[in-house]
């Protein structure tokens, strides 16, 4: 596993897609800081873009100044970006980041103990084999916490489970911040925010322009039908996707 960031340039370069590239530069999140403590430290993952790093740090003083609770971060990426040996497909240039949906007591009062960050879980925002956002589980924190990411211009768009969504467009009368937040399978215990390409990193791929609707229509409701809930059967393993040429410098730096 690599441990170390590697940089070819003078500034930090997210590379290729979010499924198919590198980072140069990257920069580490510190475990502690103004209203966000980092949890499973061990896994190597806590690397981005400084844009990335910057994004987390502002959302949450923000969380902190307004008293809505410490956010827990989980993955971001490698210190080169790349393709991570589990649990995600993206997460590879250093723009993606999972923020929990556990807005914990404890960790509002001391700094976490390492067997905390390594063993806790979050709990599903889901009633249990349900559809059904729980009550005991979710706050107006949560909502608050969504709309100011939304609303950050360097924002590309969050990835959210679809009962998630829906609530939201039930409960929101200014719905311009709603196109950022997409419906996806699982996210019922965390969002994963993901960030646009920086300024003047010309290797870096954006996704497809989000829809001009706020997603809160028949698109919506697709994800409530049965051919959404019906089990996909088990296919073969996807082959990675084919990185830029610029990440086997990076990756072998």
């Amino acid at each position: 596993m690599i441990k170390q960031a590697a940089q070819i340039d003078d500034s930090a370069q997210s590379i290729g897609s979010y499924t198919a590239g590198c980072l140069s530069g990257a920069v580490t999140l510190p475990q502690n800081g103004t209203g966000y403590q980092l949890m499973r430290t061990t896994r190597g993952r806590s690397y981005g873009h400084p844009d990335l790093i910057r994004f987390i740090e502002s959302i949450a003083k923000t969380a902190h100044l307004q008293h809505w609770g410490v956010l827990l971060i989980g993955d971001l990426g490698q210190p080169r970006g790349g393709p991570t040996p589990s649990g995600h497909r993206s997460h590879q240039t250093g723009l993606d980041v999972d923020i929990w949906y556990l807005l914990s007591q404890q960790a509002a009062t001391r700094s976490l103990a390492f067997n905390e960050r390594e063993t806790w879980s979050a709990p599903s925002v889901l009633v249990a084999k349900s559809d059904a956002i729980d009550d005991n589980q979710w706050s107006t924190a949560h909502e608050k916490i969504l709309e100011t990411a939304a609303q950050r211009p360097e924002v590309d768009r969050i990835f959210v489970n679809p009962s998630v969504k829906r609530l939201l467009c039930a409960r929101k009368s200014a719905h311009d911040w709603l196109r950022k937040i997409r419906p996806w399978w699982g996210h019922d215990d965390h969002f994963h925010v993901r960030l646009k390409c920086p300024l003047n990193n010309k290797n870096c791929t954006g996704q497809e322009p989000l829809p001009e609707s706020d997603g809160c229509d028949a698109s919506l409701a697709w994800w409530f039908s049965e051919e959404a809930k019906t089990p996909v059967p088990a296919a073969k393993k996807p082959e990675p996707l084919a990185l830029p040429a610029l990440c086997d410098v990076v990756l072998k730096k």
